[in-house]
């Protein structure tokens, strides 16, 4: 296969992982491995389709914050539940808003998955980290993370 097609192929998996939950990045990148060749390319085609999809949530969040927050709010909860939701959206948005905090959580998140990096990326869609900062920690997180699971066996 030649290295732009196995590109194009990866940014497409990737971009599919990011939205669709079931689509595992993490199972191509270890068969990218595997065959070897253009192991780098699929890595970094993988990587960036998982970004601009993770960055398409991130939009989403940030354009619906007002709606979500009012449907969460007046979600069928007790008043305590709902206390408590409200409570945690706002602590998890301040945290996410402060760039010494916000942006090491992304990366994190992006190399190790815990937390899962979609709810982050939804979370600092709604606090106000800025776009392009989101985008290079998540992107470099994700490039280390496919990485580690592809490299070791493409060298083997």
């Amino acid at each position: 296969m030649s290295g732009l097609l196995e590109a194009v192929i990866a940014l497409g998996y990737g971009f599919a992982s990011a939205v669709v939950p079931l689509v595992n990045a993490e199972a191509f990148a270890v068969v990218a491995g595997t065959h070897g060749s253009h192991v780098a390319v699929a890595v970094l085609g993988l990587a960036l389709g998982q970004t601009a999809g993770k960055l398409l949530l991130f939009e989403s969040a940030r354009r619906a914050t007002g709606r979500l927050a009012r449907r969460i709010a007046r979600g069928p909860r007790s008043a305590r539940a709902a206390a408590r939701a409200s409570r945690w959206a706002g602590s998890i948005r301040r945290w996410l808003s402060r760039r010494r905090t916000g942006l090491p959580t992304v990366f994190v998140s992006a190399a190790t998955g815990i937390p899962p990096l979609a709810a982050v990326s939804l979370a600092a869609g709604t606090a106000d980290l800025r776009r392009c900062e989101f985008a290079a920690a998540c992107l470099l997180g994700r490039v280390i993370r496919f990485a580690i699971l592809a490299l070791p066996l493409a060298l083997a």
